[in-house]
């Protein structure tokens, strides 16, 4: 089998200390530059590889290493800036699944994780061609290979033989392996930001000498924001600009800066880039806009080469309000305002709005970067940031695009573990795949799959700017709600109303009050208080009354938040503000969340400081303020909940499946959808329970089928069958409740007139028992990978798109999520008056589904439609499934895009 490593043979990845290599595949041409690698090294690395200081041994490892490709055998080279600086290969014998793995690693680079980034991709490429277990002879002296081994993740066994030592590592893969793949990446990642967030000296090139020029605005940011270390201009024309001084060219400057700010016009981008990595620059900036594609392509070639992180291009530009480090590299209206908000955005527009939104609410921003085209550096890569940088609070995203969805979702869900992480969740209303064929991909649109991806990592997705920042603002000022009941107060019947509407309609509970708290209650509120839920304390109230009811509300154990709907009157002697301020000082306060509605407020939403140092949030609506109590309690509930984990499956049969999977794809080069036999044959390597059917190509076929598969009530069904026929309803292509021979007959004449030339045969079935009808599929996004639907079912399911989805692979959270999500949950568990539905089996379907999509990337599509689901069992009563002649992918192997 090919793997990923095959597709693209040239893959660019992180050391420990951030340096960027390439990783790729040895040719016959590498051999004079693998012979050189070994013949630098020194007689003791020599011994420890070859277990003797011999250069004949160094020859015979370079003519081996690139020799024509052979079955069974690979070797990958780490290279930079063409230097050859590690060599890993493995290579099988009479047992295809176990190879003898060696690794070479150059001098003067030992613990930089050369080695083992060669390994992770080595394991990646073998598992892609079914090999199990490595192994590899050292020398029990060869501490840092033995370490190697022991720190992967992976499991491993050693056998001492006298001065040398027999290791085997087994591939399987599991999470262990992944988080050490991750605190690797994380480490790797967060140490190659270092010269773009905190570097010594930078330089701007393109900073004009006349005002409105965008490099000027940067310089001028950065000359007046705080940055504190070398700053240099790059421009031939002038020796200082804005008091910085300047310089012909980058090679001229009497300092190598770490990060360089480029703002060119597009054609002379690519040019600059080449200058600066050839010079020893760390990092662009690039803030030019209109590359085109070959321009794009030489641009990112020199930042691979020369190993240079990039932001970038089309961005407003970055910042880190680090008092160390502090750098202001936009071009902003205004400096952003220390904080503790981390933001990472797509969308320049978008960057200012949240930039002016935290500053106002006095939120802050610990670091700020502008993706733009984002070519390179990503939102994965600011979260590990943020994660690591000892300040950020909060992180906040928009992201247009996702380079890889999957390891950016395990990020995310380690993060917001840590921190809120918040985005918007930008082109809802995009259509998505609008010539899908199947059920499944017209329901999977890119919203849904989007949506899936936030709700799984803990993300609160939210639907605009401004919810985002109304939202950050509660989670930054007050305490996680440990559910969804709150007790709204007013002292304005209308206001009350409004804001029980706004938390109704964000699926906020408000419970009404126990008798006891009602006496407490109007024991203090002036005579007219409606004491239900909302309180109504009258116009009348005093502050001191109103203050001594919000007190008494908070500590009643039966609600979960406080909404003050206030509006201000000539009775409470304090002003606004300060009627918040005091009310907010109550016993208990930090137990839940507080937030105000005040209708009469100009800001969508503030943050008012208390005595005590605190902040209270006041919007201007009460649907603004529910819709954070909202997201705060899904974000309570999310980290309440413990991991998922993915259940183990008796009665699967993988390599079967993959070799049904490769024997249609050999006799359809292009792929299909599979007849009815094969996909019968693939879902039973699952163990996805299937009505029993049979397959007829003639009438008196149609006839024996149709008499050994009659129930009790002697009816069956006849569906009509031909190469891409999808939906059999709507072709008028079933016949249903069949009787007798003469019925079965009719149908199937019936069907051969109508559907002359197109015929291949007919699927018999018995007659189904009543039940409630689901759908279950699976559709490959090429971006995301698979996700999985579930919902209601039969002939009107995209009419009603009653569905829910997550992606795989599913954990035992993520399947009880898809069966409670529907709306048609509440059938699934006897509402109607019956009992429930076999829930367990329709788990079991689902995690089969998961399971068969993460197995076979050559599923573009599976749709069960209709999914017969009672009591007594579950049973697929259609299924269609789709391959596509794709290859595996490894979405966790560490590369950069």
């Amino acid at each position: 089998m090919t793997d990923d490593t095959l597709s693209r043979p040239t893959v660019h990845a992180l050391l420990s200390d951030g340096t960027t290599v390439c990783i790729r595949p040895t040719t016959p041409g590498d051999h004079k530059q693998l012979r050189g690698f070994y013949e630098g090294m020194s007689p003791e690395n020599l011994r420890l590889r070859f277990f003797a200081a011999s250069r004949r041994s160094a020859a015979m490892a370079a003519d081996r290493a690139c020799a024509p490709p052979r079955p069974g055998y690979r070797a990958l080279l780490a290279e930079t800036k063409d230097h050859v600086i590690g060599l890993a290969e493995y290579e099988t014998g009479e047992d295809t699944k176990s190879a003898e793995i060696s690794i070479a690693v150059a001098d003067g680079l030992h613990h930089r994780g050369v080695g083992t980034l060669l390994l992770e991709h080595l394991v990646s490429a073998a598992r892609a061609a079914g090999i199990t277990t490595f192994s590899a002879d050292a020398l029990s002296e060869n501490h840092e290979i033995l370490r190697l081994f022991a720190d992967l993740g992976l499991r491993t066994a050693r056998r001492f033989e006298g001065p040398e030592v027999r290791c085997t590592v087994e591939l399987g893969e599991d999470d262990t392996y992944l988080t050490a793949v991750e605190a690797r990446g994380r480490a790797a990642g967060v140490a190659s930001l270092e010269p773009l967030l905190r570097p010594d000296a930078i330089a701007v090139i393109g900073a004009g000498r006349r005002p409105g020029s965008v490099g000027r605005a940067i310089l001028h940011h950065l000359h007046t924001g705080g940055f504190t270390r070398r700053l240099f201009a790059v421009n031939p024309s002038v020796t200082s600009i804005l008091g910085v001084p300047s310089y012909p060219s980058v090679g001229a400057l009497p300092k190598i800066p770490d990060l360089a700010v480029v703002a060119v016009p597009a054609a002379a981008v690519p040019a600059i880039a080449e200058e600066c990595g050839k010079a020893g620059v760390r990092a662009l900036l690039v803030v030019s806009a209109g590359l085109d594609s070959a321009q794009a392509e030489s641009l990112m070639a020199a930042c691979r080469t020369y190993g240079m992180r990039l932001v970038g291009p089309n961005c407003l530009g970055i910042s880190n309000t680090d008092p160390h480090f502090s750098l202001d590299a936009t071009f902003a209206a205004d400096h952003p305002r220390p904080g503790t908000a981390g933001v990472a955005v797509q969308s320049g527009g978008v960057g200012i709005a949240l930039l002016d939104g935290l500053s106002r609410l006095g939120i802050g921003v610990s670091s700020f970067a502008s993706l733009g085209d984002k070519y390179d550096v990503s939102g994965n890569d600011m979260l590990q940031w943020w994660e690591s940088d000892g300040r950020t609070e909060l992180a906040l995203l928009h992201l247009e695009s996702f380079g890889n969805p999957r390891a950016f979702s395990r990020t995310a869900r380690r993060v917001t573990r840590r921190m809120p992480v918040l985005t918007v969740d930008a082109g809802r209303t995009d259509a998505g795949r609008r010539a899908a064929a199947s059920h499944t991909a017209a329901a999977a649109t890119r919203t849904m799959t989007r949506q899936a991806l936030f709700t799984q990592a803990g993300i609160t997705a939210t639907r605009s700017v401004g919810e985002l920042l109304e939202t950050a603002a509660l989670l930054h000022s007050q305490p996680l709600p440990t559910g969804t009941r709150v007790a709204i107060v007013t002292n304005a019947g209308g206001a009350g109303v409004l804001s029980a509407d706004a938390c109704a309609e964000a699926g906020l509970s408000l419970p009404p009050l126990t008798p006891e708290v009602v006496d407490d209650l109007l024991a203090v509120l002036p005579d007219g208080a409606a004491v239900g839920n909302p309180i109504d304390a009258t116009a009348a109230v005093t502050e001191e009354q109103l203050r001594d009811c919000v007190d008494r509300i908070m500590r009643y154990q039966g609600i979960d938040a406080v909404l003050l709907a206030l509006v201000p009157t000539a009775v409470a002697a304090a002003t606004g503000d300060d009627l918040i301020r005091s009310l907010t000082r109550a016993p208990g306060r930090r137990e839940r969340p507080v937030a105000a509605v005040r209708l009469e407020q100009d800001l969508p939403v503030r943050l008012l400081p208390a005595t005590d140092g605190s902040t209270v949030p006041s919007y201007a609506e009460p649907q603004a303020a529910a819709r954070a109590l909202a997201h705060a309690a899904r974000r309570a509930a999310w980290l309440s909940r413990p991991d998922g984990t993915i259940p183990e499956l008796a009665g699967v049969d993988t390599p079967r499946a993959q070799a049904v999977a490769e024997t249609y794809l050999a006799a359809h080069p292009n792929g299909g959808w599979l007849d009815p036999r094969t996909c019968a044959e693939l879902l039973a390597c699952y163990g996805i329970p299937q009505l029993p059917w049979a397959w007829a190509e003639t009438e008196d076929e149609a006839v024996i089928a149709a008499e050994r598969l009659r129930g009790a009530d002697g009816r069956v069904v006849m569906k009509a069958h031909w190469p891409g026929l999808l939906h059999k309803s709507q072709q008028h292509a079933v016949h249903l409740d069949l009787q007798g021979d003469s019925q079965v007959r009719a149908a199937f004449r019936d069907f051969e007139t109508r559907f002359a030339g197109l015929l291949t045969g007919v699927v018999v079935q018995p007659l189904a028992a009543r039940g409630t009808e689901l759908f279950a599929g699976v559709v490959q996004d090429e971006v995301f990978g698979p996700l999985v639907l579930f919902g209601l079912g039969g002939t009107a399911t995209e009419v009603l798109a009653d569905h829910a989805a997550r992606l795989a692979p599913l954990t035992d959270h993520d399947v009880h999520d898809l069966i409670t999500a529907p709306r048609c949950a509440p059938l699934l568990f006897g509402s109607e008056g019956g009992g429930p539905v076999d829930l367990q089996g329709l788990e079991q379907l689902l995690l089969r589904l998961s399971r068969m999509a993460g197995d076979l990337p050559q599923l573009a599509e599976a749709d069960f439609n209709p999914v017969l689901a009672t009591p007594g069992g579950v049973s697929v009563l259609d299924a269609r499934v789709r391959l596509l002649p794709r290859r595996p992918q490894d979405p966790y192997l560490r590369r950069l895009r």
